[in-house]
């Protein structure tokens, strides 16, 4: 049975509650152990007909035997749980599960000190609105992600009886007239004379994986760490094809800490064509095979391995980010330019050659991507005037 509703903590002397205390409700339950009648009390609701709607809902589950009586833990306590079910799940990568557990410290600033049945559907929007001013709308949205997995989850073990992440709404800024009028942002990448520039540099003056490593980026797409993490099995110089089917992932938190972990998504793993009529990226590569046998000290059959600092060991995406910024610098180029403009490079390169948008994705391991998109309509938008132009010579014959 229902009981009273109350204001709890209001110390207000009027009628008028103007201190924000919430609305709590008590109701009668049976404890399954003992066949006791127990009391229990639910709240955080800021109207009385609020209350009253979620206590209707309590009476009406209570009667049809589907109420769940949520568990007195604490949302941290919870969320220890979580983290052990969602690691040992075998369904997600290491370095998703990072990310998860980065969007979780955030939320944590906010329900560490609470528990878990008394975080309602209003409490949570007031944390995902307080994070606007503060964070990007894709990191508000992962952690928005992330709320949901553990409030479904503890919903599923019968923890609290409903999701209150559902039907939440994740606060973004509003487009102004400035953002209409500037248009897309454009992500860095070479032109076609800068690119070949960078490479004869590489070539000229870089060490023995330079010119190999930042050829096979532009000309393949690969990202950083399916690049590094290259075996000499995955290449096939008779087909003239490079088989992507595992990435570098880096360990924040621990120096030079590398783990070997499927590519990015279903569709990165994939098999690239490298068969161009010079055959300048297989011909590199079977060079440099040969070179670099006497510096796999491990045996291991990668295909860039380290010369300078630990010998023998695969290359890393920072090893490249640092070779990256030597060369630019003797190339004079944007210094801002890092090994992933040169992915976007290929895709500016693989448009302006003709090549279709759902072939470019295919290529770069994407089911859809909107950077890769702008790219090519930031690429393509100049064929089209050239069409445009020819159509209106045409007509200026008649």
């Amino acid at each position: 049975m229902l009981g009273s509703f109350r204001r709890r903590g209001c110390t207000c002397k009027k009628k008028r509650c103007t201190c924000g205390s919430m609305w709590y409700y008590r109701y009668d339950v049976t404890d399954p152990v003992t066949g006791k009648r127990k009391q229990k009390e639910a709240g955080g609701f800021a109207t009385k007909p609020e209350a009253e709607e979620a206590a209707k809902n309590i009476l009406a589950k209570l009667q049809n035997g589907t109420f769940i009586e949520e568990k007195d833990i604490s949302f941290v306590a919870f969320t220890e749980q979580w983290k052990s079910i969602y690691e040992k799940s075998g369904k997600v990568k290491i370095s998703t599960v990072d990310i998860r557990k980065a969007k979780l410290k955030i939320i944590l600033k906010h329900f560490k000190e609470i528990k878990i049945k008394d975080i309602t559907k209003l409490k949570y929007q007031e944390m995902l609105n307080s994070l606007f001013d503060k964070y990007a709308w894709k990191t508000i949205c992962s952690v928005h992600e992330t709320a949901g997995l553990i409030f479904r989850k503890a919903v599923e073990l019968e923890v609290i009886a409903t999701d209150i992440t559902k039907g939440a709404t994740v606060p973004k800024k509003q487009q102004t007239v400035e953002d209409l009028e500037n248009g897309t942002e454009i992500p860095k990448y070479m032109e076609k004379e800068q690119l070949a520039k960078f490479l004869e540099i590489a070539q000229l003056f870089g060490n023995a994986n330079d010119y190999p490593v930042f050829l096979t980026l532009a000309y393949t797409g690969l990202r950083g760490g399916e690049l590094t993490a290259l075996k000499w099995r995955d290449i096939d110089f008779k087909e003239q094809t490079i088989s992507v089917t595992k990435t570098f992932y880096k360990k924040k938190e621990v120096k030079r800490t590398y783990i070997l972990q499927p590519p990015k998504s279903k569709e990165s793993k994939r098999i690239i064509d490298v068969d161009d009529k010079d055959k300048l990226v297989i011909n590199t590569l079977r060079a440099h095979q040969a070179a670099q046998k006497v510096h796999d000290l491990k045996g291991d059959g990668n295909v860039f391995v380290n010369i300078s600092q630990i010998k023998g060991q695969h290359l890393t995406t920072d090893d490249l980010s640092r070779r990256m910024k030597i060369l630019l610098k003797l190339a004079e180029l944007p210094s801002e330019l890092t090994p992933h403009s040169l992915r976007h490079t290929h895709t500016s390169l693989c448009a302006e050659a003709g090549v279709s948008i759902d072939q470019i994705m295919q290529r770069l391991g994407h089911k859809d991507d909107q950077v890769t998109r702008n790219i090519y309509l930031h690429i393509t938008k100049t064929r089209k005037k050239e069409a445009s132009q020819k159509f209106a010579d045409l007509m200026k014959s008649l």
